[in-house]
């Protein structure tokens, strides 16, 4: 299975558990971890519960993964950018 087809499964809020070898899993700890406190509405958490839920992770695992995700996403983003107007 490719990548893309995996993200594509996570990203519909398939279960993915099977797809995943967990005892070969590594945990990146990229440096000193910084405790944040975030007000979200009610509707939102409940949201989150629900995705969370049907792939089988904790909350703030989720919501780890997808700043994460975003961040690297922003920073592809950033480094088209910066080719571009460069280039």
């Amino acid at each position: 299975m490719s990548s893309e087809e995996f993200d594509a499964r996570f990203d519909r809020g398939e279960d993915i558990r099977d797809l995943i070898n967990m005892s070969e899993a590594t945990v990146e700890k990229p440096g000193k971890k910084v405790r944040i406190t975030l007000d979200i509405s009610e509707s939102l958490v409940k949201e989150i519960d629900e995705i969370r839920k049907s792939i089988g992770v904790d909350r703030g695992a989720l919501i780890k993964v997808w700043l994460y995700e975003r961040i690297r996403q922003e920073r592809g983003r950033m480094s088209e950018e910066a080719k571009r107007v460069s280039g």
